[in-house]
């Protein structure tokens, strides 16, 4: 028993130290790894961060009526330009009754005072005539006709100033009842005209909707808004974690959706000093003005990306930034460059801005060496033939 056991053992041994020895020399018939290597290349290479946003007006004018009242006729539509002064809209002003009874009053008072004030006149006429008689012949002193002459003119005052209050009355009765009067000309305000030349961005108003007047209590209805299309500006926001890299006159590179294959060049002109939370994140808004939009008709509201510059080096060699080795212990980045065939020396390396697939060599490389490709991945391309 204890024979067998033996022989089973030692038959164990052999045949594992045999699959052993097949093991070794089937690796020895495989052929040594051969690393593949890549050239550095001229590339531009830019480090950017995108915010999300739409294309505004720079300056959006709201036009509102200086008077409450039912819009009569529209003169103007969406997508019109027009120009500083042109009649946007007529209002008929619905007078307010209580407000209408109060002027007619007013009217009634000083239509009263001005027949009081003539009736005064006339006696101080008729007075002023007969002490002048006598005056003249010496009966009565120059003191005395001095007196009676001042009464006499403060009389006719009163009538004039009776006069123009019954005229203001009968104006503010006028444009109670009607929104204008006569001697106001081109400054009526049933006639709502626009305050600068622009483009009609929109008109929320209908003939026959209400409107109210635009005063310290109240905004006023929007009649219509203009805007000058050829100042247009991004607007967006960018994440707490991104507002710390950028900075006011960066550059931005704007893609609109509606407009395919075409970017619109703009400056970082504002970058908001407080966030406002959105979804669990901090959000800071920005502003970007367009340079140029040459004849291209960019409507207000389009979505768009802006993709800010944050750092931009044209034309610099670059090799991929898998290619680059840290040193364990220095942490210092360097590369094997081929100096036969399938050696390669070690080089330290000067490295500038990333973009996450491209570095920039400062120095430690030329141009014309072969970079290893340390850690190619099987099916994998190689960039080297394609450089």
């Amino acid at each position: 028993m204890k024979r067998t056991r033996t022989v089973i053992v030692l038959t164990t041994i052999v045949v594992l130290f045999a699959a052993a020895l097949f093991y070794l020399w089937k690796k020895n018939q495989e052929d040594p790894i051969k690393y593949t290597s890549e050239l550095p290349s001229e590339q531009t290479i830019v480090v950017k961060t995108v915010a999300t946003g739409s294309i505004v007006p720079k300056e959006e004018i709201l036009i509102k009526p200086n008077i409450s009242g039912v819009i009569e006729e529209v003169y103007i539509e969406a997508g019109e330009y027009i120009k500083s002064g042109d009649l946007i809209a007529k209002i008929r002003v619905i007078p307010n009754v209580s407000s209408l009874t109060s002027a007619k009053n007013s009217i009634s008072s000083n239509q009263t005072a001005l027949e009081t004030a003539q009736i005064n006149l006339t006696t101080q006429q008729a007075n002023y005539d007969r002490q002048k008689a006598l005056f003249e012949k010496g009966v009565i002193s120059a003191n005395d006709f001095e007196g009676i002459n001042n009464t006499y003119l403060q009389t006719k005052q009163s009538v004039e100033q009776a006069k123009i209050n019954l005229m203001s009355s009968k104006q503010n009765y006028d444009i109670i009842k009607t929104g204008t009067t006569s001697g106001l000309g081109n400054i009526a305000q049933t006639l709502v005209r626009a305050t600068i030349s622009g483009m009609v961005l929109d008109v929320p108003v209908k003939e026959g909707n209400q409107v109210i007047e635009a005063n310290n209590f109240n905004e006023g209805t929007s009649i219509a808004s203009l805007a000058d299309i050829n100042k247009m500006i991004f607007e967006g926001k960018v994440d707490e974690s991104e507002v710390g890299k950028i900075k006011e006159g960066l550059p931005l590179e704007i893609t609109i959706g509606a407009i395919e294959d075409k970017k619109f060049d703009a400056v970082l002109d504002y970058i908001a000093p407080k966030g406002v939370a959105e979804n669990g994140a901090i959000q800071f808004e920005i502003k970007g003005s367009l340079k140029s939009i040459d004849s291209t008709f960019i409507r207000a509201g389009l979505s768009a990306n802006a993709s800010i510059i944050l750092e931009k080096a044209e034309k610099v060699l670059a090799i991929r930034e898998a290619l680059v080795q840290y040193d364990p212990e220095t942490k210092k980045p360097f590369v094997e460059v081929e100096v036969g065939d399938q050696k390669f020396e070690r080089k330290e390396l000067e490295l500038g801005i990333s973009d996450g697939i491209f570095v920039e060599i400062k120095s430690g490389i030329s141009k014309s060496d072969k970079i290893k490709v340390w850690n190619q991945i099987q099916g994998v391309p190689n960039y080297a033939q394609n450089n």
